[in-house]
């Protein structure tokens, strides 16, 4: 039987909803919505700005990864929510720099509410480990 491993964060909602950030069982890793959540704060950072917080999400996943003994290259899924479909095109943009060469699958959803209106974007993604 596989184990279940855990990465867990200071994000303040973690705690509060009863989830962990990220989770490996076999070669599957499952990455939560990440937010820009600042971690030393428990603020959401960049609160005008979708392109910003996506990096520091996108940024957060690959951390989420590494800390199960995945690497970058092994995320094969990722899913946008925005809250404006104005901020479609940064959001875009922000996963082309971080996630570029990766090429990982991925789905845009426009029209999300989030539990903090500071909140432009929350993006989840899955990661295959090469055994």
């Amino acid at each position: 039987m596989d184990t279940v491993q855990r990465y867990r964060t200071a994000n303040p909602y973690e705690k509060a909803f009863g989830y962990c950030r990220a989770l490996r069982k076999g070669p599957f890793i499952f990455v939560s919505g990440t937010t820009a959540v600042d971690l030393t704060t428990g603020q959401v950072a960049h609160p005008s700005s979708a392109y910003q917080q996506a990096l520091k999400a996108f940024k957060e996943i690959v951390v989420a990864v590494e800390s199960l003994g995945g690497n970058k290259a092994d995320i094969v899924r990722v899913r946008m929510f925005v809250a404006q479909e104005n901020d479609a095109t940064e959001v875009a943009r922000a996963l082309k720099e971080e996630m570029g060469e990766v090429e990982p699958t991925a789905t845009m959803i426009l029209g999300a509410k989030f539990v903090s209106p500071d909140m432009c974007v929350e993006i989840e993604a899955d990661a295959v480990v090469s055994l």
